[in-house]
């Protein structure tokens, strides 16, 4: 199985399918396409049926059941898009067969490495396969990684056809990356019962619990005027911005947080002495608390424009996803049933809260309860993201032990 994934996973991680999300359109890039129309030959060539490739991006497929028990439809879902922060087509993936510790060297021209002091994992996977990139691109792992392991699941089971199983449905979205993964996607077609996205990072994770999630932009209207003129008349957009910024608790930034913990994040900021703008993101798992981060937003705007004018500050805030937990309790057999499998192949599951959020977040409240489930990646959006071979090689396994328990 293990070579099955690598080939699958190489080629698929050779193709750009970055996100753009200052495109509206989905998909956001059509490159993206590329991916879906070799990913649905590749299920027809299976000879899955029910095979379809819509307008917006989004495949699904459906493995029939071979089994007269009667066992509810489970599907797993992944995106064909890689993250904006950094080109996409791997061209040169590093492979290091049997790893025996220490840093890996990426690209030896531009000093890039994979260090094992900065990234002390690396020791979980002495003797497995690392691939990685050449330190010039992301690898795509999240979620090829995802996308290479249901498929050779669900190949596995054409192929051992004494192994019962129910109907298992297959969703591969595009945009997950931007925020707008399922958009599109239509919960009644899928007609799953339940499913797992396998989008998520290390061996044995297993996630329930997501981040409220809210995206705002301030946009600020500056008054320039030549400074050797400027007394009592320049407004220096830059600088509300600035003030803005120091208003909100420095200490619940990223950077400073963990776990439950949530935060305000300065993602982006463009600025000249007549406009500015700031671009964040709000986090909280509780919800009450990520209604009063949000309050706080509204608040120190109003603050800001009373002191500079309303004219002077805009603010659009907008809710992105919410936590699935509340949706995932009442059929909470299915985190219970994923634990096991992992725990039956001797893996040791952690149960730990997504600081972040997936496909399945929002999929849960469109009425498709959704958990997440590792693919076995790490360092996930930039060059020194990798994958260990036989953690996909678990990630497979869990989806053939998932269907087997629901058997059973």
């Amino acid at each position: 199985m293990k070579e099955i994934l690598k080939e699958r996973f190489l080629r698929y991680i050779k193709i750009d399918t970055q996100s753009d999300e200052n495109c509206e359109n989905t998909p956001s890039t059509e490159k993206q396409f590329n991916l879906a129309r070799m990913l649905k030959k590749e299920l027809e060539d299976l000879g899955l049926s029910d095979v379809s490739l819509d307008d917006k991006c989004y495949l699904m497929a459906t493995l029939p059941a071979n089994t007269t028990k009667k066992v509810p439809v489970i599907g797993f879902i992944a995106h064909m898009d890689t993250s904006p922060d950094m080109p996409g087509a791997v061209e040169t993936p590093l492979i290091i067969p049997n790893y025996t510790g220490g840093d890996i060297v990426l690209n030896k021209e531009k000093d890039i490495k994979l260090s094992q002091k900065d990234f002390p994992e690396l020791s979980d996977y002495i003797g497995q396969t690392i691939i990685a990139t050449d330190g010039t691109t992301l690898l795509g792992a999240d979620d090829k990684a995802g996308i290479a392991e249901i498929i050779t699941a669900v190949e596995y089971l054409l192929k051992n056809p004494h192994i019962e199983h129910g109907t298992i449905k297959i969703g591969f979205t595009p945009d997950e990356e931007i925020g707008r993964g399922v958009d599109h996607f239509d919960v009644a077609k899928f007609a799953a019962d339940f499913a797992y996205t396998l989008d998520g990072g290390g061996i044995g994770e297993l996630e329930y619990e997501n981040f409220n999630a809210a995206g705002a932009k301030l946009f600020i209207q500056g008054r320039n005027i030549h400074p050797g003129y400027a007394k009592n008349k320049m407004l220096n957009a830059m600088h509300v911005a600035m003030e803005f910024n120091a208003l909100l608790p420095p200490h619940e930034r990223p950077e400073h947080t963990a776990n439950y913990e949530g935060f305000y994040h300065l993602v982006k900021m463009d600025g000249t002495v007549e406009n500015a703008m700031l671009q964040y993101i709000i986090r909280d798992h509780d919800k009450s608390i990520f209604e009063h981060r949000k309050q706080v937003f509204t608040d120190t705007v109003a603050f800001l424009q009373k002191k500079y004018g309303a004219d002077v500050l805009r603010l659009e805030l907008k809710d992105q996803y919410f936590n699935m937990k509340e949706q995932v309790m009442p059929v909470f057999h299915m985190v219970e049933t994923a634990r096991k499998a992992m725990e039956a192949l001797g893996i040791t599951p952690h149960v730990i809260p997504i600081r972040g959020g997936t496909d399945g977040a929002r999929l849960s409240f469109m009425g498709l309860p959704c958990p997440n489930i590792f693919a076995g990646g790490h360092n996930f959006h930039g060059k020194y993201e990798y994958v260990p071979l036989e953690s996909m090689e678990k990630a497979a396994q869990v989806i053939l032990k998932i269907v087997e328990m629901y058997v059973k």
